[in-house]
């Protein structure tokens, strides 16, 4: 994973500001997989905010051309890179494809919406990344369509070890604007988690799949 301090420190103040990113280590959220956890992350939220996604998008476009240097293609992961994916390829002047999960059902069974040729140079946008299997998913249906591609850009990342060790394992080259360090890092310094908190946090991000805040 590649990151900006800055970048990473400002980019969890927005997201924590407008609530795309919500912590709540004594009421714990429960994700779609069913697990527990103490914090909730809604990136799309950002589309509602002008200031703010300008922001991520001139980040992303900053640091797709200082990282991969210049795609023919910009694809976003369905269905939450959908809107900051069209931003920066429109900023960029690039084409734009969107992956679904899975090819639809009817019609022509597409999984990539959009023109895509062959070994065009395509960078992956995904609004977040967790265990890394959708992401990584996503890739694979573009590298089966052709592309070649030159690496993923995210606006965050829970930075959990086994998404980390299947995108090294596969040589993707990651970057991201902010992750979890840099968000609780941020919380702490400014007074928006208690130190029970962030003992909560600490051990939900030790043991993520296990963790009860009941039982701790």
């Amino acid at each position: 994973m590649i990151f900006d301090k800055e970048t990473a420190f400002k980019t969890a103040e927005l997201l924590l500001q407008i609530k795309a990113i919500q912590l709540n280590p004594e009421t714990p959220f429960t994700w779609a997989s069913g697990m527990r956890s103490p914090i909730y992350c809604d990136n799309r939220l950002a589309l509602s905010f002008p200031a703010v996604r300008n922001y991520l998008r001139q980040e992303f476009v900053r640091k797709i051309e200082q990282h991969f240097g210049a795609p023919e293609v910009i694809a976003g992961v369905a269905t939450g890179a959908i809107g900051m994916g069209i931003l920066v390829a429109e900023s960029m002047g690039l084409p734009f494809v969107y992956v679904r999960p899975e090819p639809k059902g009817h019609g022509r069974m597409n999984q990539i919406e959009g023109l895509l040729q062959k070994g065009q140079n395509v960078v992956v946008i995904e609004d977040l990344i967790s265990t890394g299997k959708s992401s990584f998913k996503a890739v694979e249906a573009l590298e089966e369509a052709g592309a070649k591609i030159k690496g993923m850009a995210a606006i965050f990342t829970y930075n959990f070890e086994k998404a980390n060790q299947l995108f090294e394992a596969n040589d993707l080259k990651i970057v991201t604007l902010s992750d979890y360090n840099h968000l609780i890092q941020f919380a702490q310094s400014n007074d928006m988690i208690t130190v029970e908190q962030l003992e909560l946090l600490a051990e939900w991000r030790a043991n993520p799949s296990d963790w009860n805040p009941s039982t701790n």
